[in-house]
């Protein structure tokens, strides 16, 4: 029962992810919050930032089912998986500006569309920080080796076709044919290896 609260718990997590990112929520809460809609990204980050934190206490506090006995081998292979993913998702937030990103500058993302970022690692994937969140849940099932832990990996990797597509569906509304262009010359997660 523990698991499938879990479950639930990364189902809402995602979806709400995904409602309260789209467009057409964003436009109906602006209409409704007015002049103060330039705070929704930081009441988004908080609410987010909870329901993650209590996930993961939650999941914590579970009676753990093993799934293979942790060794030298999988505890080193768990760090490398993490710090792999770790400097992939820090350098990609690099083009970002974090506190835009997060919330903490107010601002209208609705009214002031921020520039279509292709540098960096966006060159090679058009969702680095999520590849760097598939390393890091992997690496993190690696040093912990419980049900749980692959509860959290399974529902990153459930979500992620659900979430690209919902999420390049406002990236192409947003900028238009320049995504599209991106889009049909970058891959989502994995990069291609040149020629």
């Amino acid at each position: 029962m523990q698991y499938l609260i879990l479950c639930l718990g990364w189902l809402f997590f995602y979806a709400s992810h995904t409602f309260l990112a789209s467009l057409n929520i964003k436009r109906k809460v602006k209409a409704w919050m007015g002049n103060s809609y330039k705070w929704y990204r930081l009441s988004y980050s908080l609410v987010a930032s909870f329901i993650f934190l209590a996930i993961f206490l939650f999941a914590g506090s579970i009676d753990p089912i093993w799934l293979f006995e942790r060794s030298n081998g999988t505890t080193y292979l768990g760090f490398m998986l993490a710090t792999f993913g770790t400097i992939i998702a820090a350098k990609s937030m690099k083009q970002v500006e974090l506190s835009r990103f997060l919330g903490l500058k107010p601002h209208d993302d609705l009214r002031e569309t921020e520039p279509l970022i292709k540098t960096g690692w966006y060159q090679y994937m058009r969702h680095p920080l999520y590849a760097g969140l598939i390393l890091i849940f992997a690496g993190y099932l690696f040093y912990v080796p419980n049900m749980a832990s692959l509860i959290h990996l399974l529902a990153l990797l459930s979500y992620l076709p659900f979430g690209i597509y919902y999420e390049e569906k406002k990236l192409r509304e947003q900028y238009g044919e320049k995504y599209v262009r991106y889009q049909n010359k970058v891959p989502p997660l994995i990069p291609r290896l040149k020629k």
